[in-house]
Parts: C-alpha cells; structure tokens; sequence
C-alpha cells in the first residue's frame, strides 16, 4: 500500500475489539490495513477494506510486506498474548510508524508497552469504569478521560437546577469546574452566559477535575 495524504491506520487482531475499530475506522471512509491469522475474520473484513491480510506470525518482515510501515497510526490489539503482543509492539516503533497504540489487559503489560514508546488503552477496564459511573449516578451521561484526574463529562440537569442561572449555581466558585456547553434537544450551545437558566432536559458538559466533578454531581 502507497502511503496517501489521507491518514492509513493499521490494526493487527482482530478480536472483538480489533474488528469493530477495524470496521468503524473503514466505514468512516479511512484506508485501514488489517492482519490476523484467522481466514474468516480476513475474509470478513475484506468487504470494508482491500488491505486484509491473513499472516501465521507477526514477524518484522511479515509487517513490512503487508504495508505497515506506511501507515500513520498501527493499533495492536493482541493483549491476550502478552509476548506476541510486545513483540509487536516493538517491532513497528522500529519501523517509524509515528502513532503506536497497544491494548493492554494488566497494568503490567500496559507498563511495559509505554516503556517501549507505545500509548496503552485497557478497553476492559475502561468499559468497566464507564458502566460503574453510570451505575453510581443517575445523572451521569458519558465522559472523556483527558488525564488521570482531569475529565470532560456530560450531565443530566436534575429537577433541583430547572429554573436556576449558571450564575446562581457558581459552578466555577463552588467546585472549581467549567461549563463548556448546554445541550439542549437538538441544539448545543457553546457560549454559555452567566444569565442561562436550566431548563428540563438541557445537558451539561463540564471540565475538571474528577473529585470535584463528583462532588458537584453528589450535590445535585
């Protein structure tokens, strides 16, 4: 594959989580090479992308013929296989591939794979913790982790903020946190005034830390 303007994403496994970021990616029109030992999975991925490639082993010259090293971004999905999984790794950083990114399922693994340069996600662990927030709380929407203490979150106004201003509730004094959009229906608002006053089904986004978002939801 020709390396193109466009951004090339390469995932190797195609387990759960490698085939449907393989499919999302390739059906948001992005050139995406997959690798996988498994001829079905191949074959099934060959409907959303020319570049599916079936490989026994994952070898530095296994990868460069199929066209790794031309992509922008390689996602290694194999955290069940720590050793194969690191391997990996290892070996498209040594390609130059300039975005590397490995799942990892233990705080171990994921330790090693940032020590060779890649970023770490733990798709498990992060499902757990999304699912557990919603649990805890029933205003509680979605989130974007930013950091290990800093989060974007959406929150449901509960009836105790209807009618009430963005001034009178002194988000920003009280709990350190800033409003950065209303949702409101179809409408999102990003220019928030002090004078805005919540109406039923409106959404918040707020940035901040995570105690202090969790204080104010605990408020609520």
């Amino acid at each position: 594959m020709k390396k193109k303007q466009n951004i090339a994403y390469g995932v190797i496994g195609l387990g759960r989580f490698g085939m449907a970021l393989a499919v999302m990616l390739a059906e948001s029109g992005k050139e995406v090479i997959v690798i996988d030992r498994d001829e079905n999975k191949i074959k099934e991925m060959r409907q959303y992308t020319e570049y599916a490639f079936v490989a026994d082993n994952l070898s530095s010259e296994t990868l460069r013929e199929v066209g790794i090293q031309n992509c922008d971004v390689v996602i290694i999905c194999i955290g069940e296989k720590v050793d194969v999984s690191i391997l990996t790794t290892m070996s498209v950083i040594e390609m130059g591939v300039p975005r590397v990114i490995s799942k990892a399922l233990s705080a171990e693994q994921g330790a090693v794979l940032k020590k060779l340069g890649a970023e770490v996600v733990y798709p498990e662990r992060d499902m757990a913790l999304r699912l557990g927030k919603k649990l805890l709380s029933s205003n509680f929407l979605d989130y974007v982790s930013l950091c290990n203490s800093v989060e974007i979150r959406q929150i449901q106004v509960p009836d105790s903020l209807i009618g009430r201003s963005v001034e009178e509730i002194e988000i920003r004094q009280k709990y350190r946190l800033n409003i950065i959009a209303i949702e409101s229906g179809e409408q999102t608002n990003i220019e928030v005034s002090p004078g805005y006053c919540f109406r039923r089904g409106d959404i918040i986004v707020v940035i901040g830390k995570v105690d202090n978002i969790d204080t104010f939801e605990n408020t609520l």
